[in-house]
């Protein structure tokens, strides 16, 4: 058995990283900039990010590829870049993780809408997925996350493209918002659809990502959990974010989060961490938190 999915089995529950692109900017990205391009032009900086969230305590750390699929780095320039971009990433991580921690490669949406309601056919998305995916294990990561989607049919895409061209779990996550309608993606897509699509189509861990703060992923937890016996993954945007001189400023602060990120790990999470907003002062509070239910055997 792969040893990522070995540990998930003994049921210890692991830390995973916070965000990478407001990190970015607090380091200089520019509004509008590749991003992914970091890993070429900057990788002392990537490298730095890396580290702060592997000294704050987390167990997995995601690649700079949320968007490094030749769909999005078109809009740059960059589109026949994407395997150099990947594997950068990938041994950037790699350079600065302890041997028993673990890097995922980053898996994000295409930014195009599949036909019928675009031009996007389902053969040209699995082909920009299978590049970047097959780039990442190249590249060295340990696991796949297939992160941010709305679209179901995509999240199926991009996890099978993931399973069918390598050899590395899957974890598959969507971005869900409470309306009138109950739990839903952008595309309307509920959590038990969610569960059904990312099972079918082969992915070891299920959850969700993003959002609107820790409030709201409790209550997706909650309703997720009855729903699967898969592990699940649970990385929230640290609330809502004010613009302030033209720059996002996330308003869930690390003592804010603490109770309601206990709550998520109580909901039965396998994978706990952040998301937008969300840096390395968080998940060091999320690592005292967790150490501490561990060593009271609260979530055993």
């Amino acid at each position: 058995m792969n040893k990522f999915l070995e540990v998930l089995k003994s049921g210890k529950v692991l830390l995973c990283d916070g965000a990478m692109g407001t990190e970015l900017q607090k380091r200089g990205l520019p509004s509008g900039a590749c991003s992914e391009e970091y890993n070429i032009s900057h990788p002392e900086i990537i490298k730095s990010i890396h580290k702060d969230y592997f000294d704050a305590g987390s167990d997995i750390v995601e690649t700079n590829t949320f968007g490094a699929n030749g769909a999005r780095l078109k809009l740059h320039g960059y589109e026949d870049r994407v395997k150099e971009f990947c594997i950068a990433a990938a041994s950037i991580a790699r350079s600065v993780c302890p041997n028993d921690k673990f890097v995922a490669g980053s898996v994000g949406p295409t930014g195009e809408l599949l036909e019928p309601l675009g031009d996007l056919s389902e053969e040209e998305a699995y082909r920009i997925f299978t590049e970047q995916v097959e780039a990442l294990e190249e590249g060295g990561v340990d696991v796949i996350f297939v992160e941010t989607m709305m679209a179901a049919e995509e999240a199926v895409i991009a996890t099978r493209a993931a399973k069918g061209n390598t050899s590395l779990p899957i974890i598959g996550s969507m971005t869900f918002e409470l309306g009138k309608t109950g739990l839903r993606t952008m595309w309307g897509i509920d959590i038990k659809t969610e569960v059904e699509k990312y099972t079918e189509a082969g992915a070891n861990v299920i959850g969700a990502n993003c959002g609107k703060g820790f409030d709201e992923m409790t209550k997706i937890i909650n309703e997720m959990r009855p729903l699967t016996k898969k592990p699940i993954i649970a990385q929230s945007n640290a609330g809502i974010p004010e613009w302030i001189h033209g720059m996002p400023v996330y308003t869930e602060t690390p003592e804010v989060m603490a109770p309601k990120a206990e709550e998520i790990l109580n909901a039965g999470v396998n994978i706990l961490g952040g998301c937008c907003g969300t840096d390395p002062t968080h998940i060091k509070k999320m690592r005292e938190i967790l150490d501490r239910l561990t060593k009271d055997h609260i979530l055993f």
